[in-house]
């Protein structure tokens, strides 16, 4: 069934957070992935018409047509939740890892905090490796060095947990069901979630399509979690992200756009990437940088044409960015329908793809 709103853009300056504001049911989170990765639902919502359609994800090969370019984030997430033992008083705390500083030093969440002081020491695992406290940062972050004998890595992806959002509260036993199935490198600190829902297969059929695939990669930090504490949403501060764009993508994105077709982010992860890489002509720049970007409604999209990307949290950046892309009555409209119709939301949930094409 399609349903109809006519609406007109929603371009304000001095918009509040509870303009983005809506009632979820706890029922709608998603605790699990789906049992099949592309029968997730897809809410088809149109950019500019409001139109909906309830699809499921396999049907988005409908949407993607031969000459278009799907960009796919291909960061892999660290299994970063570790927990420590405090040498002296055998104390345990979590340690979330964030950021690789070099030489075997990351910046760290730590919790308890006050039992991660300078100069703590821990033992992780079976005695896999250790960790000294050298630093506490202003925003209350650590400064860890692990002390490790091999590959580390190797030995986080041994003990390491996920670090799954805290609104997911079931056991996650299938460490690969947080990665796509092109996850390649590592440094995230969550999923790039809406490319959970493809699989080898539908990356298949969409090639053989005549679609394009460009990967990029954007490490997803842990300010993905954050919220927008500012009543005022343009007086909230982004946190810096890294990415690189290949020398392949760039020409491969930027060819489609001087051929006419259409560039299909998946997820926010891409979206921001090309916006931050864009010139004003919308083609993109290979190279490696980082971004703090913020894209709400009155933002001027550059680079991309379609995005496809799951169900956000409500006052949340990134419902925001969906907001700027499409208009926030739309996107409001379409959350609403979406709850009335039992929808699945946020890492888990289903999908979205927000599209001319309808």
């Amino acid at each position: 069934m399609i349903f109809f709103i006519i609406t007109r853009k929603f371009v304000k300056k001095n918009m509040k957070k509870s303009d983005f504001y809506f009632d979820l049911p706890d029922a709608l989170i998603a605790q699990e992935p789906s049992e099949k990765r592309d029968h997730s639902r897809l809410l088809v919502i149109g950019r500019n018409s409001g139109k909906l359609a309830d699809k499921h994800f396999y049907d988005i090969i409908d949407y993607l047509n031969e000459g278009d370019c799907l960009v796919l984030n291909n960061s892999r997430v660290l299994p970063a939740r570790i927990y420590g033992i405090k040498k002296d008083t055998g104390a345990k705390v979590e340690f979330l890892l964030l950021n690789n500083r070099g030489e075997d030093v990351w910046e760290c969440i730590t919790g308890p905090g006050k039992r991660a002081k300078k100069e703590s020491e821990f033992i992780f695992g079976d005695n896999e490796f250790y960790g000294k406290v050298l630093n506490v940062l202003d925003n209350g972050n650590r400064l860890v060095k692990f002390i490790y004998d091999g590959i580390f890595l190797e030995k986080l992806e041994k003990i390491g947990e996920m670090p799954l959002p805290h609104y997911i509260t079931e056991k996650l036993t299938d460490k690969e069901r947080y990665q796509t199935v092109y996850a390649r490198f590592n440094g995230s600190a969550a999923a790039p979630t809406a490319g959970l829902h493809y699989t080898p297969e539908l990356l298949q059929k969409i090639k053989d399509k005549g679609v394009k695939i460009a990967e990029i990669t954007l490490h997803v930090g842990i300010g993905t979690f954050r919220p927008v504490k500012t009543e005022n949403i343009e007086d909230h501060l982004m946190h810096y992200e890294n990415y690189s764009i290949s020398e392949e993508a760039a020409q491969t994105i930027n060819s489609v756009k001087k051929a006419g077709g259409k560039v299909i982010a998946t997820g926010t992860t891409c979206c921001r990437t090309l916006e931050s890489s864009a010139d004003e002509n919308g083609f993109v720049k290979p190279g490696s940088s980082s971004t703090n970007i913020f894209i709400y409604p009155g933002y001027k999209f550059k680079c991309i044409d379609e995005l496809i990307t799951n169900f956000h949290l409500p006052e949340s950046t990134l419902i925001m960015l969906v907001s700027a892309f499409s208009s926030r009555d739309i996107i409001m409209n379409a959350y609403s329908h979406a709850i009335d119709s039992g929808y699945k939301f946020f890492s888990f949930g289903d999908a979205t793809v927000i599209t001319t094409k309808i």
